[in-house]
């Protein structure tokens, strides 16, 4: 397990047949920027900023063409493609991003922008409807959360966990329907258990996926303001 500069750095993917994200639909969409029927989760690019102790945060859904260089830079980091998996040519991040393009708007790829500097890389996605939800007793409009921190100066000093929590509250405030928000980090990642717990995740189970043993992390949405 890496050393504590890798809190928050890699939450992991999780659970598809083949340890690798659901595709969903097959419909194809602008890989520019996010579709524009992403209503399986309430529009995620207009859920605007929040304030953090570290400053003002934004999620803002990937462009392809302009941010894939700085995501396979990230993802070529090994503390992060040691759980990640996505490290090499450029192509294996795009592939891995392009897929959530392509689906259903079941799967958001984010940038996290912090006061107004891209620094962390974010996946949101309807955790009910991804082949996670064969993992875990799902409830209707669970929302999953993914999270890379891609700034060495950025780990290790209690950022993830700020924006964990940050971004959890955003999932339950801006979807009415959502009483969860749920992740399922490696369970080797010791430091990305420990940063969930303090956003004010509990840890609910460990869960078997195709390529780990995972940590079930839950904020709920009736705890929201006890954890």
């Amino acid at each position: 397990m890496r050393a504590d500069a890798l809190v928050g750095a890699a939450t992991g993917r999780h659970a598809g047949t083949d340890g690798k994200r659901s595709r969903g639909g097959d419909a194809p969409h602008s890989v520019s920027s996010v579709q524009a029927d992403d209503d399986l989760l309430d529009h995620v690019a207009d859920w605007g900023p929040t304030v953090t102790p570290a400053g003002v945060f934004r999620l803002v859904p990937v462009d392809l063409e302009q941010d894939l260089p700085l995501i396979s830079r990230w993802m070529n980091d090994p503390a992060v493609a040691a759980f990640w998996g996505l490290e090499g040519a450029q192509n294996t991040t795009e592939d891995h991003v392009r897929a959530q393009f392509a689906g259903d708007g079941r799967s958001i790829p984010c940038l996290g922008v912090l006061e107004g500097t891209p620094m962390s890389y974010w996946e949101v996605y309807r955790a009910d409807l991804d082949p996670l939800a064969r993992h875990y007793p799902a409830r209707p409009h669970d929302t999953g959360i993914h999270l890379l921190i891609g700034r060495v100066a950025d780990r290790g000093r209690g950022l993830g966990a700020a924006l964990l929590r940050a971004v959890a509250d955003l999932a339950l405030d801006k979807r009415p329907a959502c009483a969860r928000v749920i992740a399922e980090p490696d369970l080797r990642n010791t430091p990305s258990v420990a940063a969930f717990l303090s956003a004010g995740f509990r840890f609910s189970a460990e869960v078997d996926l195709p390529a780990k043993r995972a940590a079930l992390m839950v904020r709920d949405r009736s705890l929201r303001h006890l954890l």
